[in-house]
């Protein structure tokens, strides 16, 4: 019998439309942990060093703010969506 492996997103998100379309409908839940791991996700993707070091935090604080149950400031995702080339957006709903 065959176990099933666990689902990485990060595996899928290999280019620039994939990983907005991802993360915008991270952002349709209401439960901002939702985006904060979506965001995770991307990071893994992207390398959390490389983001680390091009959002200009250190990877321990990219951890802790991506973290399960987190609640990063502001301007820390800012600086890590800015990292990604990633420009959130709002629309009239």
């Amino acid at each position: 019998m065959s176990q099933l492996k666990t689902f990485e997103p990060s595996k899928y998100l290999t280019d620039e439309d994939t990983i907005a379309e991802f993360l915008t409908a991270s952002l349709e839940d209401e439960n901002p942990d939702v985006f904060l791991r979506a965001l995770q996700e991307v990071a893994k993707a992207r390398g959390m060093s490389q983001l680390a070091k091009d959002a200009g935090i250190n990877r321990e604080s990219l951890y802790k703010a991506l973290a399960p149950g987190a609640k990063p400031r502001y301007d820390t995702v800012l600086k890590l969506l800015n990292a990604l080339g990633v420009k959130l957006t709002a629309h009239h709903a």
